[in-house]
């Protein structure tokens, strides 16, 4: 079973399911998000949005792909970028965090750790982009972690577009700002590579990947035929 991330864009956005490609919980705030779903104009403003934080910004997602199918996917922005996130009662993030929005395996694939390689691919970009502190999500301390994330355009407030707090724990996020239902969460990039690099090393160890040093072999001595004595 292959398994891969490719960055989030407008072709990978078009790979995914109709309700993640038209969930816009956080790209937009309430009364535009109300008018967009109201109109049908989410997914073009779903697309807008992505487009607008690629140009001015970058990468802000990944895609998983098992076999060539998606299945899941992650997003994840400076908060100015996701003015949603207004609306929760933990806001705001902290001014040094990059903030998760979404991270989603679909149910299909649960549980076969794919949630953790998603966030593995959070932390190494913002190791490459340099700067950034932390990762901060908000829980919901209701939600169930298996399937973690929710992909459709909720009914009332955010209660299926927000994080299970449990997967959060999971993936080595910490509790910055408790409450009873969605606590404001943060995971430090630089506790992140470390732990990244032990469970990588474990693994090589476990698979048994990691390969001897070999030791240069010392060159043979070269030996010059010796002098003939002339007979005395």
């Amino acid at each position: 079973m292959s398994r891969r991330l490719a960055r989030l864009t407008l072709d990978t956005l078009a790979d995914l399911p109709e309700s993640a490609r038209s969930c816009v919980c956080w790209e937009l705030d309430p009364v535009q998000r109300a008018r967009a779903v109201a109109a049908g104009d989410a997914a073009a403003e779903k697309e807008a949005w992505l487009s607008r934080v690629l140009l001015e910004w970058g990468s802000c997602g990944r895609v998983l792909y098992v076999d060539g199918d998606a299945a899941g996917f992650v997003v994840y922005a400076p908060p100015p970028f996701l003015p949603g996130a207004a609306a929760m009662p933990t806001a705001p993030p902290g001014e040094d965090a990059v903030l998760l929005s979404t991270a989603c395996v679909f149910p299909q694939y649960a549980g076969g750790g794919l949630g953790r390689m998603l966030m593995q691919g959070v932390v190494k970009d913002l190791v490459k982009r340099g700067g950034i502190r932390a990762v901060e999500a908000f829980g919901d301390t209701r939600a169930p972690a298996r399937g973690a994330g929710a992909t459709g355009e909720p009914a009332a407030a955010h209660d299926r577009c927000v994080l299970p707090a449990e997967y959060l724990l999971r993936v080595g996020f910490k509790t910055q700002r408790a409450h009873p239902r969605y606590p404001r969460m943060r995971l430090e990039v630089k506790s992140a590579v470390t732990w990244r690099s032990e469970v990588e090393s474990a693994l090589e160890r476990l698979l048994g990947a990691v390969r001897p040093v070999r030791h240069p072999t010392p060159a043979r001595p070269s030996f010059e035929p010796r002098s003939k004595r002339p007979p005395g």
